[in-house]
């Protein structure tokens, strides 16, 4: 068994590399302008997703290689008292799109994972932040799906496998974090 998943592993990373460097280099040019005028990035996404958002964002507010300033970026996914209270008051759906509307500004970069790109609360974010004025990225799998539709530009992952679509999205964000740190602050950090 580990064979196998290692194998398809491989496979689905040099297909991903073949295919999706171009927008992973949008998004990073994408990140690096709204961070440079004042803005804010905003990630969510549901299940190991949200596990994502949250290590994207700590490795922007932290560190990821280099000590250098802290970037602003939050995960959606992380304030349980509002995701509920949100979920219980308009529906889960709103989960994030409230939030969105609550934080987002003109300028800001919504960056919106779903391996299906299908997922209703996702999808209801990434149109809250259209209308505020916000660029976005989205992550999916093959296809894109309606997220596809919605995003400025999208890493869509060659892949129906759920596990190796979110393999493909740590390893975009690592590499985004690293692009960032080196774009904005240049090799040794600040």
């Amino acid at each position: 068994m580990l064979r196998e998943v290692i194998e398809e592993h491989s496979r689905v990373l040099e297909e991903t590399l073949a295919t999706q460097t171009r927008a992973f280099y949008k998004i990073a040019e994408l990140a690096e302008d709204c961070l440079r005028e004042g803005g804010k990035i905003l990630i969510f996404g549901n299940g190991g997703s949200a596990a994502d958002a949250q290590h994207f964002a700590a490795e922007l507010v932290g560190r990821f290689e280099s000590d250098r300033q802290g970037l602003p970026a939050m995960a959606l996914t992380v304030n349980t008292s509002t995701l509920t209270a949100v979920a219980n008051d308009y529906g889960f759906e709103r989960a994030f799109a409230r939030q969105v509307e609550a934080f987002a500004k003109p300028g800001d970069l919504a960056i919106a994972i779903s391996t299906s790109g299908e997922s209703g609360n996702v999808i209801a974010a990434a149109r809250a932040a259209r209308e505020l004025g916000c660029k976005i990225a989205g992550m999916t799998g093959a296809g894109g799906g309606t997220l596809a539709e919605l995003a400025d530009v999208v890493i869509a992952v060659p892949s129906q496998t759920v596990a190796r679509i979110q393999e493909m999205h740590e390893i975009c964000l690592h590499a985004l974090a690293a692009a960032l740190e080196k774009r904005m602050f240049g090799e040794a950090g600040k």
